[in-house]
């Protein structure tokens, strides 16, 4: 069961030395970074909470995201940086502004598997005319995602059944509030968090544990809510607990964006205790 986030202890609280988040529908809404959620993230930075995202979106998005774009009115988001495609990319602005990005695999290994992935998901579109690839598949170089909720829908025995044909080419599948992911490759989201934070900060997330805390959304957070003891769901998670082995040990009272502003406000104000 989760506890709400009031429970959290101040101690722990205060105790924090960064943050993990998802972001689609963790600090998204309607697809857009809620405003609540980048003044929360703004506020972070200031306090030096470092906030690194893992998330299931491309790379291609991972770019967007961390460059500052004047024509469309973009600005960079306040994250000291984004492990993509479920722990397979890492990216982050450097200080001269261009965006550095590390893989897990090498190259080669990256284009042999590039070719499964694209003969698994015409598979699937052959078995399966109503699923359709994610809109963001453009962007992906490591992995492949169905889109179930986005812009498409899937009931559940058919998310079952697209799971399981992934499985059956040898493939990792996890499923997100939106999409259906797919790869090759032993990384998720906790291996890349871990990965990440090594290369850029030298900081062993297994050896501090209760000293960084994960907010998440669905099912796909599961990695990170088994291996974190302070771990946050924003509330619209809610429909996704009971299919859940591990889930959050707290739950926000707000959904989404607010929600993660909720799990920042506690953070900020613990300090000023």
């Amino acid at each position: 069961m989760c506890l709400p986030l009031s429970a959290w202890s101040e101690a722990s609280k205060a105790s924090i030395l960064g943050l993990i988040t998802d972001i689609d529908d963790t600090l998204t809404d309607g697809g857009q970074l809620a405003v609540q959620a980048r003044d929360a993230l703004v506020a972070l930075k200031d306090a030096n909470i470092p906030v690194l995202a893992v998330t299931g979106r491309p790379v291609g998005w991972g770019l967007r995201w961390l460059s500052d774009n004047p024509a469309r009115g973009e600005k960079a988001w306040p994250l000291m940086g984004i492990v993509a495609e479920n722990g397979a990319v890492a990216l982050r602005q450097e200080s001269g502004g261009q965006i550095s990005r590390i893989y897990r695999d090498d190259a080669d290994t990256r284009k042999v598997h590039y070719r499964q992935l694209q003969d698994a998901l015409q598979m699937v579109e052959a078995a399966m005319p109503q699923a359709r690839r994610a809109d963001d598949s453009a962007g992906r170089e490591t992995d492949i995602a169905i889109d179930h909720s986005e812009h498409h829908r899937l009931d559940p025995e058919e998310i079952q059944k697209v799971a399981a044909l992934l499985q059956s080419q040898g493939l990792r599948v996890s499923v997100s509030s939106i999409h259906i992911n797919a790869w090759l490759g032993h990384h998720d989201k906790w291996i890349g968090a871990c990965w990440a934070l090594q290369a850029w900060l030298g900081r062993s997330l297994p050896l501090e544990l209760s000293h960084w805390v994960y907010v998440g959304d669905s099912s796909n957070d599961e990695a990170m809510f088994r291996h974190l003891p302070f771990s946050v769901g924003v509330a619209n998670i809610s429909p996704f607990l009971s299919r859940m082995q591990h889930r959050p040990r707290y739950i926000t009272q707000f959904e989404r964006g607010l929600g993660f502003a909720e799990v920042a406000k506690a953070l900020l104000d613990a300090r000023q205790v």
